[in-house]
């Protein structure tokens, strides 16, 4: 009686607002997901938490929307030419071992400090990386501008081809060959990272673009394989241990279905650096949103003692940063989709208008 108790404590009410609002999450976290390759999560696993989702729950239950969503995705940027099969699956073998770890490691936090102490490891997590890969690849989308907008193989990735340690593996897609042991390190952490805070492309992506040497588009949209497989894999753990919410899962799906596809197209009309812009610029606002949250979860576990006035408006401004963070990332895509499929259009017109001005050659026989 009282495990059925503790577990139906672990899933919020659902009134229209919250409805409402999950959907719409969803919606954008696919669209970012279908543009740059994460999961969406560090979107979503953030807004189920401002709403009261437990952050075990709200990580299961957004590892189990994913593997839908991201064959969706998936199929559609592999129409686009964009998906290398080979290296998605070699990646995915080790994301599904690291996923198995990091949901121990999930255990193992709940059975020694609780509730509270699992959301602030998902905090202090999401914090982390989001700040050191999220400067890192703003960086990187800054020196890519500056240089003309043309990206180039990193010189770790170029330094990690070079040396010939076997089994060596080509991708023909990503046109790139690698020794399989720097291929399995990268997708060890992937699923590590999402089976923590259900954001393994924030590893995934950076890693086979800076380690294995992809470009953005490729990588972006491989990731969406590994997302696949390692969600179907999480989300099967994650329900035999009773912490996936279907409702949940079910209307950020219905909103991320509608999301994903729009993103996709929106690859094939901008430049590549943009899909770091976009990444980077969304991940730095998260992280400040989860680092507001922070105080909420070291009062609860006694570490601190703060007013609960200023918890409550730290609350406040977290969720009102996350909600920032959602629209920026929509207006970066929406206008960047507008401009290049403006400038695509141009290009076309003018192409016609030279085709109809040159003057035909003729002919004479002699």
């Amino acid at each position: 009686m009282h495990d059925t108790l503790n577990s139906a404590l672990q899933f919020i009410d659902l009134n229209f607002m919250n409805v409402t609002f999950l959907f719409i999450v969803g919606f954008i976290g696919g669209l970012v997901s279908g543009f740059i390759g994460s999961g969406g999560a560090f979107v979503l696993t953030p807004g189920m938490m401002s709403l009261g989702v437990p952050g075990t729950v709200a990580v299961a239950s957004n590892m189990c929307h994913k593997f839908p969503k991201a064959m969706v995705g998936a199929y559609k940027r592999f129409k686009y030419g964009q998906v290398d099969i080979k290296l998605g699956l070699y990646m995915a073998a080790a994301a599904v071992v690291g996923v198995q770890a990091g949901i121990q490691v999930q255990h193992f936090i709940l059975a020694m400090w609780g509730e509270a102490g699992s959301d602030l490891y998902v905090s202090l997590s999401f914090l982390a990386i989001l700040v050191l890969v999220g400067s890192f690849v703003a960086k990187d989308a800054w020196k890519t501008y500056k240089s003309g907008g043309e990206e180039n193989v990193s010189l770790w990735a170029k330094k990690l081809q070079a040396i010939n340690l076997p089994p060596m593996i080509h991708f023909k897609q990503a046109d790139l060959t690698i020794s399989l042991w720097f291929i399995i390190p990268v997708g060890f952490a992937t699923g590590l990272l999402a089976a923590t805070i259900a954001v393994g492309g924030f590893v995934g992506v950076p890693g086979m673009i800076y380690i294995i040497g992809a470009t953005s588009t490729i990588a972006s949209a491989t990731e969406l394989v590994i997302a696949f497989v390692m969600g179907f894999g999480g989300t099967v753990n994650w329900a035999m241990h009773g912490m996936v919410d279907i409702r949940l899962t079910l209307i950020i799906l219905g909103g991320s279905l509608l999301g994903v596809q729009l993103g996709a197209i929106g690859t094939t009309y901008v430049k590549e650096y943009m899909i770091k812009v976009v990444m980077a610029t969304i991940m730095l606002i998260v992280a400040l949103s989860r680092g507001l949250a922070i105080p909420k979860y070291l009062n609860q576990l006694g570490l601190t003692s703060l007013n609960e006035s200023l918890i409550s408006l730290l609350g406040k401004v977290s969720f009102i940063t996350m909600c920032i963070a959602l629209l920026v990332g929509v207006v970066i895509i929406l206008v960047s989709m507008y401009k290049g499929r403006a400038a695509e259009a141009q290009e076309m017109r003018e192409s016609e208008m030279l085709s109809e001005t040159s003057p035909e050659v003729e002919y004479v026989e002699a």
